[in-house]
């Protein structure tokens, strides 16, 4: 419906021929100062219209006010496909993200509540007898006045021991007792200069001389030496007698000198890791892990020093400062009498502290701790601290754009990100929500609901309006999971085969905890945020039955930045005592993207490219140019474009702009060359193919049965509207989960594996969400077993089992509450959980 008036409502932003993405020229009226929720199915263009269009609008207009080279600073959207957005102001955006990949990034410092406590500390802190005042930079562990000069502030300290390097000295140094040393040639060419320098590599490593061994691994010497390649020992002797020619003249560098320097140089993240492996961690004995100086550690401050109180939980340190803010804390009163001023700013910054981590616990974050480093939180955790900070910041007429607050929360927890939302809202803000749970829909003033389906199926504006009116629109999928209250449909869960016994599990909040887990069976792990979910079931239990099974402890990329920064691996606390017979295989379904660079896609990652490929190199055209199926492969130089080396874009770097990127010149965006694209399969060619959505493909592949299977079970995980070719970098986590779900549904079931999935319905619809069930499903009745940590009620309602973890979260939770059958958890008392699992499963 186009709008025939000229100028935009009084209170209204007024959007027209919005076309981002897979939005078609929509029109579209949306009021300031409400609580608007955008709906939909996934894929439907909520997130286009919201963030793709008039978020990246607002960005483009404010930047245009920022001296230039300012710009760069700013991570900036692309200019939006629109004809015209009218009454739009300012906007702040609140995405799901991964966390700042470092664990010198925390929860203190993202919420600036760092700042605040170094502050405290400086001006207000109890110091030893004849100690000089410090400045709050003495207690951050990132400056050089603060961190330990031991440890640099890392808490640990970093060393290679012969036991690291020779993990078994029966070896020879031929036989590569030396594992700290390169691989391959390298390795080989310093073996050949200890030869040269007249060690023996030919008798076990133990019975080498200590001077000897101690040299091979320490000496800082490099020097350089005549290589004689292939040479026995005795003719290496023989050769220098002689002064025969070297093959070549050869540097020797020690076992430790390699991987530090390795680990110190190297761009290769694999080179890096490989290095990192030979290095043990261990406390550092100056600051003892507290990562700042001692002079810093001597202040405290309700006799705490300051890596203490960052160690509370939020909870408890809003409790240990509220008598500072109100003044009746004891060193607050003796300070009114010896210091008023210094009086005065203690109960000052104390009100700050006090009130900011007051809407930290109102949006259920009160488990955390200061400390805590970012890339060990959820998105969902990451975005509630980034919207407390926008709270407590009393901004007023700005639009704030959120991206599935509710994602990663518990019902109950829900309740209070609400109010935060409508505390906002009633200081004169508006707030554009994308979500798919219910209550929150449930609670906006307002709806733009998009689609009627995902990718080119939808895009339309369905209805935008009040939530009431939402009931009339018959295309609306969200409108039946709104108004239809009806529950799942009633079903006898599934009766464990066997129970997988895990026992003294320790972790986090977990202390000794005794736990059963039902195998065969749909077991769904419940709890408030913080409970001790993911702990259980993601950590502890992945880890257990991965060490049992001989695989490699599942890696966790989530921290992603330098090894040295990362936190100690936790020691696997517990054990399996029974049931490990019945599991032949572990497989965990993560959020993780399925690569970091937009040369991998959902067509690369599943395997299904191979048959695509196949089947054009079968093609009576490439058999009589002699093209393989490599031909058809963007990432191999014979048949991608040259210009853009099979990228499909080009990068233009505008020096105070964002970069722009844009369709390649030659290829036109296709990736390949020109004489690949002449081959044709069913009418298209291989980059036509790519730029299918999963359903059109479905079509176009319907004779070919191992093509048509991989489609089917990728479209029955609800990624239907996703293009074949569509790079990783722009997938969502729920997305990349469930395309490596689908990815393992490909494969012939043998039954007894064991599935672990967090919160596999993160961003999607319910309706999404019943398909997902019933893949979930097919698994269990194959003979295998599903474990999910799940907040979705409906998911619960349909398991065959829920252990509920709590009661509440942090030091407060880290029990099981209840378990078992839906119905009996949904009648418990003292768990938070059951109140709205029994609304989902017999609502009114």
């Amino acid at each position: 419906m186009k709008d025939s008036g000229d100028g935009a409502r009084p209170g209204f932003v007024r959007v027209r021929g919005a076309r981002e993405h897979n939005l078609k020229d929509v029109d579209v009226d949306i009021p300031r100062d409400a609580l608007v929720v955008f709906t939909g199915v996934s894929g439907s263009g909520k997130s286009s219209l919201a963030f793709g269009t008039l978020f990246a609008e607002a960005q483009r207009r404010y930047l245009e006010s920022v001296a230039p080279y300012a710009r760069r600073l700013f991570d900036q959207q692309g200019v939006p496909e629109v004809d015209e957005i009218d009454g739009l102001p300012p906007a702040v955006a609140l995405q799901q993200q991964r966390g700042t990949p470092t664990t010198r990034s925390s929860v203190g410092s993202v919420t600036t509540l760092f700042n605040l406590l170094r502050m405290l500390y400086s001006r207000a802190g109890t110091y030893p007898p004849g100690q000089p005042e410090l400045h709050a930079e003495a207690f951050s562990t990132n400056t050089p006045e603060g961190a330990c000069p031991n440890c640099h502030g890392l808490g640990r300290v970093y060393e290679v021991t012969e036991e690291s390097m020779v993990p078994d000295p029966s070896l020879t140094i031929r036989e590569r007792a030396v594992a700290a040393w390169p691989p391959a040639w390298h390795g080989q060419n310093l073996r050949d200069i200890l030869v040269t320098l007249g060690y023996d590599v030919d008798v076990p490593w133990k019975d080498l001389p200590k001077k000897d061994r101690q040299w091979i691994l320490f000496t800082e010497e490099q020097p350089t030496v005549p290589v004689y390649a292939g040479y026995t020992p005795a003719e290496t002797r023989r050769a220098l007698k002689r002064k025969e020619e070297p093959s070549y003249m050869g540097t020797f560098t020690s076992a430790r000198r390699h991987v530090l320097h390795t680990f110190a140089t190297t761009q290769s993240a694999l080179m890096k890791r490989r290095a990192a492996q030979y290095m043990i961690s261990s406390e550092c004995p100056v600051c003892h892990g507290k990562r700042l100086r001692p002079e810093s550690l001597s202040v405290t401050f309700a006799g705490l020093d300051f890596a203490e109180i960052s160690r509370l939980p939020l909870a408890r340190l809003h409790a240990l400062l509220k008598p500072a803010a109100d003044g009746t804390a004891a060193n607050v009163r003796k300070m009114r009498t010896d210091h008023p001023e210094r009086a005065l700013v203690a109960q000052r910054i104390g009100q700050d502290l006090v009130a900011r981590l007051q809407v930290l616990l109102d949006l259920g974050l009160g488990y955390l701790t200061l400390e805590r480093s970012t890339p060990t939180l959820s998105p969902g955790e990451l975005q509630r601290l980034r919207l407390a900070t926008q709270v407590r910041s009393n901004l007023f007429g700005v639009v704030y754009v959120l991206d599935e607050p509710s994602a990663g929360l518990h019902p109950a927890d829900t309740v209070a990100l609400l109010r935060a939302l409508d505390g906002l809202k009633a200081s004169g803000n508006t707030l554009f929500v994308v979500e798919h749970e219910i209550d929150v829909i449930r609670h906006a003033d307002w709806i733009v609901d998009v689609g009627p389906q995902a990718g080119q199926h939808g895009g339309k504006v369905l209805y935008s309006g009040p939530p009431d009116g939402l009931r009339a629109v018959g295309a609306s999928r969200t409108r039946h999971y709104l108004f239809d209250q009806q529950g799942p449909p009633a079903r006898t869960p599934r009766t464990p085969k066997a129970w997988l016994e895990l026992q003294g599990v320790t972790r986090n909040n977990l202390h000794g905890l005794d736990v059963r887990i039902p195998l065969g069976v749909f077991t769904s792990v419940t709890g408030v945020s913080g409970s001790g979910k993911s702990s259980l079931v993601s950590q502890v239990m992945v880890e257990l039955v991965a060490a049992h099974l001989g695989h490699a402890v599942p890696a966790d990329d989530e921290d992603e930045g330098p090894e040295l920064e990362r936190a100690a691996m936790a020691p696997i606390g517990g054990r399996i005592v029974g049931g490990m017979e019945h599991v032949r295989r572990l497989v965990r379904v993560d959020q993780k993207p399925i690569g970091r660079t937009p040369r991998s896609n959902l067509a690369t990652y599943t395997g299904l490219f191979d048959h695509v490929r196949r089947l054009f190199a079968a093609t009576r055209t490439a058999k009589a140019r002699k093209y393989d199926a490599g031909r058809f492969s963007f990432n191999v130089a014979k048949g991608r474009c040259e210009h853009c080396e099979g990228e499909g874009f080009v990068c233009v770097e505008l020096l105070f702009l964002a970069s722009v990127y844009t369709a390649c010149p030659t290829c036109k965006g296709a990736r390949y060359n020109a004489k690949t694209l002449e081959v044709e399969y069913r009418g298209k060619n291989i980059a036509q193919v790519l730029d299918l959505t999963v359903d059109a493909a479905r079509d176009f592949f319907d004779e070919e049965p191992a093509v048509r299977r991989a489609l089917d079970v990728l479209h029955e995980v609800g990624l239907g509207y996703i293009r074949l070719g569509q790079p990783a970098t722009e997938l969502s986590g729920g997305e990349a989960q469930r395309i490596k779900l689908a990815t393992e549904l490909q494969r012939v079931q043998r039954g007894s594996t064991l599935y672990v999935l967090d919160e596999p319905t993160t961003g999607l619809h319910p309706s999404d969400v019943e398909k997902l069930m019933t893949q979930l499903s097919g698994l269990v009745d194959a003979g295998n077993t599903v474990v999910v940590v799940e907040h979705d009620m409906r998911v619960a309602a349909g398991s065959d089992w829920i252990i509920d973890m709590g009661p509440g979260a942090g030091e407060e939770g880290g029990h099981v509450v209840v378990e078992g059958p839906p119905e009996k958890v949904a009648r418990a008392r003292g768990s938070r959980t059951a109140p709205y699992l029994a609304a989902t499963m017999a609502p009114d």
